[in-house]
């Protein structure tokens, strides 16, 4: 519900298993008293909180505001609550809307058909158009008998950052990436390496994370469609300045033995306004070596399971990598992403305890560290 003082609750979205990284994350940027919950982040702000947390915030994959919640014991008593929010404090009656929701545990089950009647009670009360299509979007959650009534702020999911318009095969999503990289304790004042980037996803986020970029500078928001929208404060935000050049020891380093693959990393930090930053090259894994000056992060994510890839041929990938970082990488930490701990171990890697299994593409992956490598 929203406070007297205009406060009210909004939650930044991630996978389970990444809250405690997102919250840390959402902590070093300044906000109120952000709070790990199931699936998230939760903290108190206004709509400027709203907008920053898309513009500032890696790690979350959207942002919603949450806008009232209720107990509910059938379709009808959802229908009028539903109606009693003040839909026009928020939503333009000449800006198309939808409606999803999702139901557990609770006498209201159906989830269509909840959608349906909040749907009408917004249109009822508000007069604006539903539509299928529309980029506004109000996402209704019904647990144990409680309802929840939110709109989402970000419109497309926030790992599209609007620079990376080239992808290979399997893709890790700029905003679980990022998580992974500050898992792995990088802040922005070490080199990166990684030895199977693919379309460049990890040396392009942690240059930017270096060059302190906001990861949405690039992109538009569905809080733009909104009635709260104040487009003067917000291009104002938009304007503070953000970016700078890191010590000349701090560089991103990618190969790939797939030229392709190089391609589409060197385009996509053209784009991102990076390139200077990155260094792409192709090569095979055995033929990598540590780049000069002092040591930094290695972290890749290399093909496992049905993911990519001859399942046949990964134990000798693995193997391989290990034997190329164990060699050339002394004083290096490591984070390797792979849904199999048996091809984790064949590196013959020194790892630490793993952290928690995140879900990613079908599949739960897990992050494994290492030290400073002998």
């Amino acid at each position: 519900m929203v406070m007297r003082d205009g406060r009210f609750k909004i939650f930044l979205a991630t996978a389970p298993g990444l809250e405690d990284a997102l919250c840390a994350e959402v902590r070093s940027k300044g906000f109120n008293s952000p709070r790990a919950v199931p699936g998230g982040v939760m903290v108190r702000g206004g709509w400027p909180e709203v907008w920053r947390a898309n513009l500032w915030v890696r790690g979350a994959g959207r942002v919603l505001a949450v806008l009232a919640s209720f107990r509910v014991l059938h379709l009808d008593e959802l229908k009028a609550l539903a109606r009693k929010v003040r839909w026009s404090a928020v939503l333009r009656t000449d800006v198309p809307f939808r409606v999803e929701a999702t139901c557990a545990n609770s006498r209201v089950y159906h989830s269509g058909a909840a959608a349906e009647r909040v749907k009408d009670a917004i249109s009822e009360a508000l007069g604006a158009p539903p539509s299928p299509e529309a980029h506004v979007l109000v996402r209704v959650r019904i647990e144990h008998d409680l309802c929840t009534l939110a709109v989402d702020t970000s419109g497309e999911p926030l790992h599209k950052r609007g620079a990376k318009a080239a992808v290979g095969k399997a893709p890790m999503r700029e905003t679980m990436a990022s998580l992974f990289l500050a898992q792995c304790g990088f802040v922005g004042t070490d080199p990166v390496v990684d030895p199977m980037c693919g379309s460049g996803t990890f040396v392009i986020e942690a240059a930017e994370i270096a060059a302190r970029l906001n990861p949405g500078r690039a992109r538009r928001f569905a809080f733009e469609q909104l009635a709260t929208f104040d487009a003067a404060l917000w291009a104002r935000m938009r304007e503070v300045a953000s970016g700078r050049m890191p010590p000349a020891h701090v560089r991103f380093y990618g190969s790939d033995r797939d030229a392709g693959a190089i391609a589409m990393a060197q385009a996509n930090a053209r784009r991102a306004g990076i390139a200077e930053l990155v260094t792409l090259r192709q090569c095979a894994i055995s033929d990598v070596v540590a780049p000069g000056g002092p040591p930094g992060l290695v972290i890749v994510n290399p093909p496992y399971g049905a993911r990519v890839g001859d399942r046949k041929k990964l134990p000798a990938l693995y193997q391989a990598l290990g034997h190329t970082l164990m060699r050339s990488f002394a004083g290096w930490r490591v984070g390797l992403i792979t849904s199999e701990p048996t091809l984790a171990r064949t590196t013959g890697l020194p790892f630490l305890p793993p952290a928690a299994p995140v879900p990613h593409g079908g599949l739960r992956v897990t992050l494994f560290q290492t030290a400073a490598l002998p």
